[in-house]
Order: structure tokens, then C-alpha cells, then sequence
């Protein structure tokens, strides 16, 4: 879901480098020059039934890459064993620390006497938005909670291939994306962190083209802790506003998403793109979480569209996953 907190990790020194010369870091990773390299990357695996659903089909019937999983929901365990059976999905953690919906909710794995400032107190959950977990969690308390998140992954027999934001929460204030980045760099799991051109992100928000950093400085400390970079990120899907004729059937939802995805895909420039997506299959329970049920089915029938598939194919764009970014970043390390 979208956040005000890239104001933030622009301040920071993740600003455009507008029209520089030097190379992408998909260029620097090894891809050829002048090249689309994008990771369709599912969110909000675990969340609920109807989103692993959605994941799994997404990933092995679609063109989706990768995923990542909110380790403090209820339907963790259902996904997890999914990926034991399919070892070979790229799979990180989308770092959660807020849990968004009115009748479904979950805590900080990390427990409330350890991260009081995680919990509302009024529902014993994590607050429900952004600038609630600003306003009362510390730095060292999402420290924490990223290291049980890990943890927990670990516990299960899984390593996370990356790390994301739910929300963007860790990009909502400089401690707690300085907590994200050192997890990144401690664990060596690669860190999902726009450091290139950010073409899509300054279109999403002309007024961060006037912010003229001369360095990317957190990217610049990940690529020289030896992990992987992100030239830029596509994370609008979920602000498309649906016409009603698309509504009528999933035909015409389809043909919506198919649209889209390919409009998506052409915004994207040359450089390492994480293009970011909720797929999910509602059932008749999921419309109790939230409405958002048409967006995240939109995603998942743009996945399966052999139309997008043959787009991206006939435009020579690369299809690549987080763990495919890690090797590449070790062998320039060697």
C-alpha cells in the first residue's frame, strides 16, 4: 500500500539522478545496457487466505517473480508450507508493523512488554496507520521488531531472499529506515531500497524532482555492503481507480488489468524496477477484511493475462527476482 514516507527516503539522499550518465544498477548487476529489468513482486502474502490464494497463482500460472510475506498474520503457516513444497519462489518479508484493517487485526511478534510503542492500546494490535506507528513507536522497538520478523522466517525453516515495507511504515522516519538498512547489511538479505533514477516515484510525486542530492547515500551503503540496489520502484497500482464497466465480469476486469499492466510496463524505463502488486483471490470472506477486493483481483488477472506475458516477451523486458540479484551482487564481490 502507498505511503507519504518516500518524502522521507528522498530527504535522505534517494533522489533522482535525473539524466545522469553513470550506468543503472542493473547495468552495474551485470544486465545489458539500456535494458528493462523488473521484478513483479506480490505483496501481503499470509495476510489472509484470499491472498495466498492469489500469490500462488500469481507466481506459478502468471509472469509474478517474487513475493514477500507479513510474518505477523494469521495465515503465515498455510504460505509457508506452500513454499517448502516450492523452494525454488523467491521469497522475502514485508516487514509489517501495522495492521490496517477494522475487524482483522494481529500484533508485534516481538510481544507487547518488549514494543509497547507498536501496540494500540485500545485493540492490543498494532496501530492501524502510518503516522500513528511515527507518533508512538521508537527506532529501537522497530529494531526489534524487523530482528523477530526475521527470526520467525528462520524458525520455519525459511530464509527470506529480501526485505520490504508493508505500507512503507520504514521509510516513514529516518530511525526506522536506519533499522531496516543495517537488518539489510547485518542479515545479508538484500533490502529493497530505490536508489537509481526513480522515474515512477517522481511521477507519482512531481515535487520530489526538486529535491538534488548529489549522492544516494543509503543506496550507496547497501551496494557497498555487497547487496543488491533498486533503480526505481512502480507502486501504483493500488491508487487505479477501477471504471464501473470493468466491474461487470471478470472478463472485462481482465481485459482492465491487461491494460494497465502493459501501460505499467511501458512507464517503466531502462534500469532495475521493482514493480510492486496485491494479487489476491476473494472469496465470499474476504470483502469482511476490506474493499479492496476488485484492485487486488485486477492484479492477480493482470499476472495471469497471456497478453501481458506476451508483452513482455515481444519488448525483450527481463523478468528477474531478488535471489537472482544476490548472485549477481556476490559474483561482482568475488
Amino acid at each position: 500500500m502507498r505511503s507519504f514516507g518516500w518524502i522521507v527516503l528522498l530527504a535522505l539522499g534517494l533522489t533522482a539522478q535525473g539524466q545522469s550518465t553513470q550506468p543503472t544498477f542493473a547495468e552495474r548487476l551485470g544486465f545489458p545496457k539500456g535494458s528493462k529489468v523488473v521484478i513483479l513482486h506480490v505483496d501481503d502474502a499470509g495476510m489472509s487466505y484470499d491472498a495466498n490464494l492469489g500469490a500462488m497463482r500469481a507466481l506459478t500460472e502468471g509472469v509474478a517473480s517474487s513475493v514477500s510475506v507479513m510474518m505477523p498474520c494469521p495465515w503465515v503457516p498455510q504460505f509457508m508450507n506452500w513454499l517448502k513444497e516450492n523452494p525454488k519462489i523467491d521469497a522475502g518479508l514485508h516487514l509489517t508493523l501495522t495492521s490496517e484493517w477494522k475487524q482483522y487485526k494481529w500484533g508485534p511478534l516481538s510481544g507487547y512488554p518488549s514494543v509497547p510503542g507498536l501496540v494500540d492500546t485500545t485493540s492490543g494490535a498494532m496501530y492501524a496507520s502510518v503516522p500513528e506507528v511515527v507518533q508512538h513507536a521508537k527506532p529501537e522497538e522497530v529494531g526489534m521488531e524487523i530482528s523477530a520478523q526475521i527470526r520467525r522466517a528462520r524458525q520455519m525453516g525459511w530464509e527470506p531472499t529480501h526485505l520490504d515495507s508493508h505500507m512503507g511504515t520504514l521509510f516513514a522516519h529516518p530511525g526506522f529506515t536506519m533499522q531496516y538498512v543495517q537488518a539489510g547489511i547485518r542479515e545479508r538479505i538484500p533490502v529493497m531500497v530505490p536508489g537509481g533514477h526513480n522515474t515512477n516515484l517522481i511521477e507519482d510525486d512531481p515535487s520530489l524532482a526538486q529535491r538534488k542530492a548529489e549522492t544516494d547515500q543509503l543506496g550507496a551503503m547497501l551496494w557497498n555492503a555487497g547487496l543488491p540496489v533498486l533503480d526505481d520502484l512502480h507502486n501504483k497500482s493500488y491508487g487505479w481507480k477501477i471504471p464501473k464497466e470493468a466491474l461487470k465480469s471478470d472478463k472485462t476486469l481482465a481485459a482492465y488489468a491487461t491494460r494497465q499492466y502493459i501501460q505499467a510496463l511501458e512507464e517503466c524505463k531502462p534500469g532495475l524496477t521493482m514493480m510492486i502488486m496485491h494479487c489476491t483471490q476473494p472469496t465470499e470472506v474476504f470483502e469482511q477484511i476490506s474493499d479492496s477486493g476488485p484492485r487486488r483481483k485486477a492484479d492477480l488477472l493482470g499476472m495471469l493475462s497471456p497478453e501481458v506475458k506476451k508483452y513482455i516477451r515481444d519488448n525483450g523486458i527481463i523478468l528477474t527476482t531478488w535471489r537472482e540479484l544476490m548472485e549477481r551482487r556476490k559474483q561482482l564481490s568475488k
